[in-house]
Protein backbone atom coordinates (compact mmCIF):
# COMPACT_ATOMS: atom_id res chain seq x y z
CA UNK A 1 0.00 0.00 0.00
CA UNK A 2 1.07 3.54 -0.69
CA UNK A 3 2.74 5.20 2.05
CA UNK A 4 0.52 8.19 3.27
CA UNK A 5 3.94 10.50 2.93
CA UNK A 6 4.73 9.71 -0.25
CA UNK A 7 6.50 11.33 -3.18
CA UNK A 8 4.19 13.21 -4.48
CA UNK A 9 2.38 13.90 -0.94
CA UNK A 10 0.04 17.56 -1.51
CA UNK A 11 0.98 17.25 -5.23
CA UNK A 12 -2.40 17.02 -7.14
CA UNK A 13 -1.36 17.34 -10.63
CA UNK A 14 1.66 16.66 -13.01
CA UNK A 15 2.90 20.45 -13.19
CA UNK A 16 3.29 20.68 -9.34
CA UNK A 17 5.15 17.53 -9.24
CA UNK A 18 7.44 18.60 -11.77
CA UNK A 19 7.99 21.85 -10.08
CA UNK A 20 8.51 19.77 -6.94
CA UNK A 21 11.12 17.87 -8.20
CA UNK A 22 12.91 19.38 -10.41
CA UNK A 23 13.34 22.91 -8.79
CA UNK A 24 12.16 23.33 -4.88
CA UNK A 25 12.64 19.75 -3.27
CA UNK A 26 16.56 19.85 -2.64
CA UNK A 27 17.14 23.65 -2.12
CA UNK A 28 18.60 24.84 1.39
CA UNK A 29 16.67 26.16 4.14
CA UNK A 30 16.60 29.71 5.41
CA UNK A 31 15.10 29.28 8.61
CA UNK A 32 15.34 33.60 9.43
CA UNK A 33 13.01 33.39 12.58
CA UNK A 34 12.96 30.32 15.36
CA UNK A 35 13.28 30.10 18.90
CA UNK A 36 15.81 27.88 18.79
CA UNK A 37 18.34 27.75 21.64
CA UNK A 38 22.15 28.50 20.69
CA UNK A 39 23.68 27.42 23.59
CA UNK A 40 21.95 24.01 22.48
CA UNK A 41 23.18 24.03 18.99
CA UNK A 42 26.58 24.42 20.29
CA UNK A 43 26.77 21.86 22.90
CA UNK A 44 25.24 19.89 20.27
CA UNK A 45 22.35 18.55 22.68
CA UNK A 46 21.33 14.91 22.52
CA UNK A 47 17.54 13.41 23.41
CA UNK A 48 17.07 11.44 26.26
CA UNK A 49 13.88 10.21 24.29
CA UNK A 50 11.98 11.46 21.34
CA UNK A 51 9.62 12.89 23.79
CA UNK A 52 12.15 14.96 25.24
CA UNK A 53 12.84 16.39 21.36
CA UNK A 54 8.75 16.18 20.40
CA UNK A 55 6.75 17.13 22.85
CA UNK A 56 8.55 19.08 25.63
CA UNK A 57 7.84 23.02 25.20
CA UNK A 58 5.31 22.38 22.20
CA UNK A 59 2.50 24.39 22.76
CA UNK A 60 0.97 23.57 19.53
CA UNK A 61 1.12 19.64 20.54
CA UNK A 62 -0.07 20.75 24.38
CA UNK A 63 -3.71 22.75 23.38
CA UNK A 64 -4.72 19.68 21.27
CA UNK A 65 -4.13 17.26 24.22
CA UNK A 66 -5.89 19.59 26.35
CA UNK A 67 -8.46 19.59 23.98
CA UNK A 68 -8.87 15.94 23.24
CA UNK A 69 -9.23 15.67 26.95
CA UNK A 70 -5.74 14.24 28.25
CA UNK A 71 -5.12 15.48 31.89
CA UNK A 72 -2.58 18.33 32.54
CA UNK A 73 -0.31 15.86 34.43
CA UNK A 74 0.37 13.91 30.77
CA UNK A 75 1.36 17.24 29.23
CA UNK A 76 3.27 19.31 31.39
CA UNK A 77 3.54 17.06 34.40
CA UNK A 78 5.63 14.84 36.04
CA UNK A 79 4.22 11.63 34.22
CA UNK A 80 6.72 9.14 32.66
CA UNK A 81 8.24 10.47 29.55
CA UNK A 82 7.18 7.20 27.44
CA UNK A 83 3.16 7.53 28.78
CA UNK A 84 3.59 11.13 27.74
CA UNK A 85 4.16 9.63 24.40
CA UNK A 86 1.42 7.33 23.76
CA UNK A 87 -0.51 10.22 25.34
CA UNK A 88 0.26 12.02 22.08
CA UNK A 89 -0.51 8.88 20.01
CA UNK A 90 -3.97 8.53 21.40
CA UNK A 91 -4.66 12.03 19.97
CA UNK A 92 -3.00 11.47 16.72
CA UNK A 93 -6.12 9.69 14.19
CA UNK A 94 -8.24 12.66 15.97
CA UNK A 95 -5.89 15.01 14.42
CA UNK A 96 -7.39 14.27 10.82
CA UNK A 97 -7.27 18.46 8.99
CA UNK A 98 -5.40 19.96 11.61
CA UNK A 99 -1.59 20.26 10.54
CA UNK A 100 -0.36 18.75 13.10
CA UNK A 101 -1.28 15.36 11.32
CA UNK A 102 1.05 16.03 8.23
CA UNK A 103 3.62 17.29 10.42
CA UNK A 104 3.66 14.22 12.80
CA UNK A 105 4.50 12.01 10.03
CA UNK A 106 6.43 14.05 7.89
CA UNK A 107 8.66 14.10 10.64
CA UNK A 108 8.43 10.84 11.47
CA UNK A 109 9.25 10.25 7.93
CA UNK A 110 12.15 12.20 7.39
CA UNK A 111 14.10 12.33 10.36
CA UNK A 112 13.49 8.53 11.45
CA UNK A 113 11.96 6.35 8.09
CA UNK A 114 8.98 5.79 9.71
CA UNK A 115 5.89 5.38 7.16
CA UNK A 116 3.28 3.66 10.24
CA UNK A 117 0.81 6.10 11.07
CA UNK A 118 1.04 6.62 14.85
CA UNK A 119 -1.51 5.86 16.88
CA UNK A 120 -2.27 3.58 20.35
CA UNK A 121 -1.73 0.40 18.45
CA UNK A 122 1.45 1.31 17.45
CA UNK A 123 2.84 3.80 20.02
CA UNK A 124 4.79 1.56 21.41
CA UNK A 125 6.78 -0.12 18.74
CA UNK A 126 7.18 4.23 16.94
CA UNK A 127 8.23 4.71 20.54
CA UNK A 128 11.50 2.17 20.57
CA UNK A 129 12.44 2.55 17.37
CA UNK A 130 12.38 6.24 17.15
CA UNK A 131 14.60 6.20 20.64
CA UNK A 132 16.81 3.71 18.91
CA UNK A 133 17.79 6.23 15.74
CA UNK A 134 17.30 9.28 17.98
CA UNK A 135 20.00 8.00 20.23
CA UNK A 136 22.51 8.58 16.91
CA UNK A 137 21.38 11.69 16.33
CA UNK A 138 22.21 14.90 17.75
CA UNK A 139 21.05 18.69 17.65
CA UNK A 140 23.77 19.59 15.00
CA UNK A 141 22.81 16.26 12.89
CA UNK A 142 19.39 17.30 12.67
CA UNK A 143 19.71 20.92 11.18
CA UNK A 144 22.48 19.18 9.32
CA UNK A 145 20.43 16.16 7.83
CA UNK A 146 17.63 19.01 7.27
CA UNK A 147 20.02 21.43 5.16
CA UNK A 148 19.95 24.36 7.00
CA UNK A 149 22.12 27.25 5.64
CA UNK A 150 20.95 29.73 7.91
CA UNK A 151 19.68 29.99 11.62
CA UNK A 152 18.11 33.32 12.59
CA UNK A 153 17.47 32.95 16.69
CA UNK A 154 15.87 35.34 18.70
CA UNK A 155 17.36 36.87 21.55
CA UNK A 156 16.57 39.77 24.45
CA UNK A 157 18.73 42.80 24.29
CA UNK A 158 20.49 41.75 27.78
CA UNK A 159 21.47 38.33 26.39
CA UNK A 160 25.62 38.15 26.44
CA UNK A 161 25.78 35.98 23.04
CA UNK A 162 28.34 34.23 24.31
CA UNK A 163 26.95 30.88 22.63
CA UNK A 164 26.84 33.07 19.22
CA UNK A 165 30.41 33.98 19.49
CA UNK A 166 31.08 30.50 20.48
CA UNK A 167 29.59 29.03 17.30
CA UNK A 168 31.12 31.59 15.08
CA UNK A 169 33.97 30.34 15.80
CA UNK A 170 33.42 26.65 15.60
CA UNK A 171 34.48 25.76 11.59
CA UNK A 172 33.18 22.47 12.43
CA UNK A 173 29.42 23.62 11.56
CA UNK A 174 28.60 24.76 8.53
CA UNK A 175 25.33 26.42 9.39
CA UNK A 176 25.39 29.81 9.96
CA UNK A 177 23.57 30.69 13.01
CA UNK A 178 23.09 34.77 13.79
CA UNK A 179 21.17 36.38 16.42
CA UNK A 180 18.23 38.55 16.17
CA UNK A 181 17.29 41.51 18.00
CA UNK A 182 13.87 41.26 20.16
CA UNK A 183 13.38 44.38 22.24
CA UNK A 184 9.96 44.21 22.93
CA UNK A 185 10.69 44.24 26.75
CA UNK A 186 11.93 47.91 26.06
CA UNK A 187 8.51 48.83 24.06
CA UNK A 188 6.08 47.66 26.58
CA UNK A 189 6.08 50.19 29.20
CA UNK A 190 2.93 49.27 30.36
CA UNK A 191 3.88 45.56 31.24
CA UNK A 192 4.31 44.70 34.91
CA UNK A 193 8.12 43.93 34.09
CA UNK A 194 9.26 46.99 32.76
CA UNK A 195 11.07 48.36 35.14
CA UNK A 196 12.95 45.25 36.42
CA UNK A 197 13.67 44.73 32.79
CA UNK A 198 15.47 48.40 33.02
CA UNK A 199 17.12 47.30 35.82
CA UNK A 200 18.63 44.56 34.10
CA UNK A 201 20.00 46.50 31.36
CA UNK A 202 21.35 48.84 33.70
CA UNK A 203 23.74 46.30 35.04
CA UNK A 204 24.59 44.97 31.26
CA UNK A 205 25.41 48.54 30.06
CA UNK A 206 26.97 49.72 33.34
CA UNK A 207 25.32 52.93 33.85
CA UNK A 208 21.77 54.09 35.30
CA UNK A 209 19.21 54.83 32.79
CA UNK A 210 17.11 57.26 34.30
CA UNK A 211 16.15 59.63 31.16
CA UNK A 212 14.97 58.65 27.64
CA UNK A 213 18.03 59.23 26.08
CA UNK A 214 19.87 57.29 28.85
CA UNK A 215 17.78 54.33 27.74
CA UNK A 216 17.75 55.04 24.03
CA UNK A 217 21.61 55.35 24.20
CA UNK A 218 21.93 52.45 25.95
CA UNK A 219 20.09 50.22 23.67
CA UNK A 220 22.00 52.00 20.68
CA UNK A 221 25.19 50.24 22.71
CA UNK A 222 23.21 46.87 22.36
CA UNK A 223 22.03 47.68 18.84
CA UNK A 224 26.05 47.68 18.05
CA UNK A 225 26.93 44.75 19.94
CA UNK A 226 24.43 42.40 18.20
CA UNK A 227 25.53 43.78 14.66
CA UNK A 228 29.33 42.80 15.67
CA UNK A 229 27.90 39.82 16.52
CA UNK A 230 26.68 39.14 12.97
CA UNK A 231 22.90 40.53 13.99
CA UNK A 232 21.13 41.92 10.91
CA UNK A 233 17.63 41.26 11.60
CA UNK A 234 15.47 42.42 14.52
CA UNK A 235 12.12 41.05 15.48
CA UNK A 236 9.16 43.35 17.46
CA UNK A 237 5.88 41.18 18.55
CA UNK A 238 3.46 43.69 18.41
CA UNK A 239 0.17 42.05 20.23
CA UNK A 240 -1.35 45.31 20.20
CA UNK A 241 -0.18 47.78 17.92
CA UNK A 242 -0.26 51.60 19.08
CA UNK A 243 1.25 54.75 17.81
CA UNK A 244 0.37 58.21 18.90
CA UNK A 245 2.54 61.31 17.95
CA UNK A 246 4.56 62.67 20.86
CA UNK A 247 7.81 64.80 21.27
CA UNK A 248 11.15 63.56 22.78
CA UNK A 249 10.22 65.45 26.07
CA UNK A 250 6.80 64.81 26.26
CA UNK A 251 8.08 60.42 25.96
CA UNK A 252 10.99 61.40 28.56
CA UNK A 253 8.49 62.48 31.08
CA UNK A 254 6.42 59.64 30.57
CA UNK A 255 9.38 57.03 30.42
CA UNK A 256 10.41 58.70 33.68
CA UNK A 257 7.09 58.25 35.39
CA UNK A 258 6.95 54.80 35.05
CA UNK A 259 10.05 54.59 36.18
CA UNK A 260 8.65 56.16 39.49
CA UNK A 261 5.83 53.51 39.52
CA UNK A 262 3.33 56.00 38.17
CA UNK A 263 0.13 55.16 36.43
CA UNK A 264 -0.21 55.37 32.87
CA UNK A 265 -2.42 56.17 30.46
CA UNK A 266 -3.25 54.46 27.24
CA UNK A 267 -2.23 57.49 24.76
CA UNK A 268 1.33 57.76 26.79
CA UNK A 269 1.65 53.97 26.35
CA UNK A 270 1.23 54.44 22.95
CA UNK A 271 2.97 58.01 22.82
CA UNK A 272 6.10 55.88 23.95
CA UNK A 273 5.65 52.57 22.13
CA UNK A 274 4.97 54.68 19.12
CA UNK A 275 8.34 56.93 19.48
CA UNK A 276 10.05 53.58 20.37
CA UNK A 277 9.94 51.57 17.14
CA UNK A 278 10.09 54.97 14.99
CA UNK A 279 14.14 55.06 16.93
CA UNK A 280 14.49 51.26 16.76
CA UNK A 281 14.02 51.48 12.74
CA UNK A 282 16.13 54.93 12.08
CA UNK A 283 18.63 52.90 13.84
CA UNK A 284 18.26 49.80 11.60
CA UNK A 285 18.01 51.80 8.77
CA UNK A 286 21.63 53.48 9.26
CA UNK A 287 22.68 49.65 9.59
CA UNK A 288 20.90 47.59 6.58
CA UNK A 289 19.38 45.72 9.25
CA UNK A 290 16.17 44.03 8.63
CA UNK A 291 12.61 44.45 11.08
CA UNK A 292 10.12 42.15 11.89
CA UNK A 293 6.88 42.89 13.22
CA UNK A 294 4.86 40.16 14.34
CA UNK A 295 1.56 41.87 14.51
CA UNK A 296 -1.75 40.28 16.97
CA UNK A 297 -1.24 38.15 19.11
CA UNK A 298 -3.87 37.45 22.21
CA UNK A 299 -1.65 36.38 24.66
CA UNK A 300 -2.13 34.29 28.08
CA UNK A 301 -5.68 34.57 28.00
CA UNK A 302 -6.09 31.99 30.97
CA UNK A 303 -4.89 33.66 34.07
CA UNK A 304 -5.48 30.81 35.88
CA UNK A 305 -3.16 28.67 33.44
CA UNK A 306 -0.70 31.72 33.11
CA UNK A 307 -0.36 31.63 37.04
CA UNK A 308 0.70 28.15 37.55
CA UNK A 309 2.43 27.07 34.28
CA UNK A 310 3.44 30.51 33.41
CA UNK A 311 3.46 32.02 29.58
CA UNK A 312 4.31 29.70 25.93
CA UNK A 313 2.43 27.16 27.40
CA UNK A 314 -0.21 27.25 24.52
CA UNK A 315 -2.96 29.70 26.26
CA UNK A 316 -3.07 32.71 23.42
CA UNK A 317 -5.38 33.26 20.85
CA UNK A 318 -5.97 35.74 17.90
CA UNK A 319 -6.49 39.39 18.54
CA UNK A 320 -9.09 41.40 16.51
CA UNK A 321 -7.46 44.77 17.05
CA UNK A 322 -7.82 47.59 14.44
CA UNK A 323 -4.59 47.45 12.82
CA UNK A 324 -4.82 49.96 9.33
CA UNK A 325 -4.26 53.36 11.29
CA UNK A 326 -1.03 52.71 13.78
CA UNK A 327 0.50 50.58 11.11
CA UNK A 328 0.18 52.86 8.55
CA UNK A 329 1.37 55.84 10.84
CA UNK A 330 4.45 53.86 12.10
CA UNK A 331 5.74 53.24 8.97
CA UNK A 332 5.15 56.54 7.43
CA UNK A 333 7.16 58.16 10.45
CA UNK A 334 9.73 56.31 9.37
CA UNK A 335 9.36 57.01 5.55
CA UNK A 336 9.07 60.95 5.92
CA UNK A 337 12.93 61.04 5.94
CA UNK A 338 13.50 58.42 3.90
CA UNK A 339 14.29 55.58 7.07
CA UNK A 340 12.51 53.17 6.74
CA UNK A 341 14.11 49.91 6.79
CA UNK A 342 13.68 46.52 5.13
CA UNK A 343 10.30 45.22 6.88
CA UNK A 344 8.50 41.97 7.10
CA UNK A 345 4.84 42.20 8.27
CA UNK A 346 3.35 39.59 9.98
CA UNK A 347 -0.90 39.60 10.84
CA UNK A 348 -1.72 36.55 12.55
CA UNK A 349 -6.03 37.67 11.94
CA UNK A 350 -6.59 36.73 8.63
CA UNK A 351 -8.55 39.04 8.19
CA UNK A 352 -6.09 41.62 8.03
CA UNK A 353 -4.25 39.81 5.07
CA UNK A 354 -5.47 42.91 2.54
CA UNK A 355 -5.08 45.77 5.21
CA UNK A 356 -1.05 45.04 5.87
CA UNK A 357 -0.41 43.90 1.83
CA UNK A 358 -1.79 47.44 0.59
CA UNK A 359 -0.58 49.54 3.43
CA UNK A 360 3.13 48.19 2.78
CA UNK A 361 2.59 48.91 -1.10
CA UNK A 362 2.77 52.66 -0.19
CA UNK A 363 6.06 51.89 1.02
CA UNK A 364 7.94 49.86 -1.08
CA UNK A 365 10.67 51.51 -3.35
CA UNK A 366 14.36 52.33 -3.22
CA UNK A 367 15.35 50.34 -5.80
CA UNK A 368 15.11 47.46 -3.38
CA UNK A 369 12.94 44.57 -4.79
CA UNK A 370 10.05 43.95 -2.26
CA UNK A 371 11.56 46.30 0.49
CA UNK A 372 8.21 45.54 2.51
CA UNK A 373 7.27 42.12 2.84
CA UNK A 374 4.20 40.29 4.18
CA UNK A 375 5.28 37.17 6.05
CA UNK A 376 4.99 33.79 5.53
CA UNK A 377 1.03 33.09 7.63
CA UNK A 378 2.19 32.30 11.22
CA UNK A 379 1.02 30.35 14.52
CA UNK A 380 -2.70 29.60 13.97
CA UNK A 381 -2.15 30.20 10.64
CA UNK A 382 0.31 27.75 9.46
CA UNK A 383 -2.02 25.95 7.96
CA UNK A 384 -2.88 24.59 4.29
CA UNK A 385 -5.44 27.00 4.22
CA UNK A 386 -4.15 29.53 5.93
CA UNK A 387 -0.74 29.71 3.67
CA UNK A 388 -2.71 29.41 0.54
CA UNK A 389 -4.97 32.80 1.18
CA UNK A 390 -1.72 34.49 2.85
CA UNK A 391 -0.14 33.75 -1.25
CA UNK A 392 -3.12 34.46 -2.94
CA UNK A 393 -3.51 37.88 -0.94
CA UNK A 394 -0.13 38.64 -1.32
CA UNK A 395 -0.67 37.75 -5.37
CA UNK A 396 -3.71 39.72 -5.89
CA UNK A 397 -2.27 43.02 -4.14
CA UNK A 398 1.45 42.77 -4.60
CA UNK A 399 4.22 40.59 -6.08
CA UNK A 400 4.07 36.92 -4.83
CA UNK A 401 7.01 36.76 -7.11
CA UNK A 402 9.45 38.79 -4.45
CA UNK A 403 7.54 36.62 -1.28
CA UNK A 404 10.62 35.58 0.51
CA UNK A 405 9.00 32.19 1.74
CA UNK A 406 8.77 29.87 4.86
CA UNK A 407 9.82 29.97 7.99
CA UNK A 408 9.58 27.81 11.37
CA UNK A 409 9.15 30.07 14.51
CA UNK A 410 9.81 27.28 16.20
CA UNK A 411 11.93 26.16 19.31
CA UNK A 412 11.79 22.43 17.64
CA UNK A 413 14.87 21.26 16.21
CA UNK A 414 12.65 18.39 14.27
CA UNK A 415 10.13 21.41 12.66
CA UNK A 416 12.32 21.66 9.45
CA UNK A 417 9.61 19.54 7.53
CA UNK A 418 7.40 22.13 7.80
CA UNK A 419 9.84 24.24 4.49
CA UNK A 420 9.10 21.05 2.56
CA UNK A 421 5.13 20.97 3.80
CA UNK A 422 5.15 24.81 2.33
CA UNK A 423 6.98 23.96 -0.95
CA UNK A 424 4.80 21.02 -1.62
CA UNK A 425 2.05 23.20 -1.09
CA UNK A 426 3.58 26.41 -3.11
CA UNK A 427 3.87 23.98 -5.94
CA UNK A 428 0.37 22.75 -6.02
CA UNK A 429 -0.87 26.42 -5.74
CA UNK A 430 0.95 27.02 -8.50
CA UNK A 431 0.24 24.31 -10.57
CA UNK A 432 -3.17 24.32 -9.84
CA UNK A 433 -3.16 28.11 -11.06
CA UNK A 434 -1.49 26.85 -14.71
CA UNK A 435 -4.41 23.78 -14.56
CA UNK A 436 -7.35 26.74 -14.35
CA UNK A 437 -5.32 28.40 -17.62
CA UNK A 438 -4.56 31.58 -14.99
CA UNK A 439 -0.79 31.06 -15.14
CA UNK A 440 1.17 30.04 -18.43
CA UNK A 441 2.15 26.34 -18.70
CA UNK A 442 6.40 27.60 -19.21
CA UNK A 443 8.51 25.57 -16.77
CA UNK A 444 11.42 27.89 -17.16
CA UNK A 445 9.43 30.78 -15.69
CA UNK A 446 7.29 29.19 -12.99
CA UNK A 447 10.68 26.88 -11.84
CA UNK A 448 12.33 30.40 -11.22
CA UNK A 449 8.91 31.68 -9.17
CA UNK A 450 8.75 28.58 -6.96
CA UNK A 451 13.06 28.75 -6.58
CA UNK A 452 12.96 32.13 -5.76
CA UNK A 453 10.20 31.89 -3.01
CA UNK A 454 11.61 28.77 -1.98
CA UNK A 455 15.20 30.14 -1.30
CA UNK A 456 16.45 32.79 -3.74
CA UNK A 457 14.23 35.47 -2.67
CA UNK A 458 15.34 35.19 1.07
CA UNK A 459 19.14 34.40 0.52
CA UNK A 460 19.02 38.15 -1.30
CA UNK A 461 17.03 39.95 0.93
CA UNK A 462 19.37 39.32 3.78
CA UNK A 463 22.26 39.58 2.40
CA UNK A 464 22.17 43.12 0.94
Amino acid sequence: MKSFIHDDFLLQNEIAKTLYHRYAKDLPIIDYHCHLDPKEIYLDKTFRNITDAWLSGDHYKWRLMRAYGISEDYITGNQPDQEKFKKWAEVIPYLLGNPLYHWTHLELKRFFGIDTLLSPKTAEGIYQEINDSLSKLSVRKLIESSHVELICTTDDPTDTLEWHEKLQQDPSFKTIVKPAFRPDKAVNIDLSWFNDWIDKLEIVVGYGLYTLNDLKHALIERIDYFHHHGSRLSDHGLDVLLYEPASEDEVNRIYQKRRHGEFLTKKEVAQYRGHLLVFFGKEYHHRGWVQQYHIGALRNVSTRHLETLGPDTGFDAINDQLIAQPLAQLLNELDKTNELPKTILYTLNPRDFEVAITIMGAFQGGGIPGKIQFGSAWWFLDTIDGMTKQMKALANNGLLSRFVGMLTDSRSYLSYPRHEYFRRLVCHIIGDEVEQGLFPNDETLLGQLVQDICYYNAKHYFSE
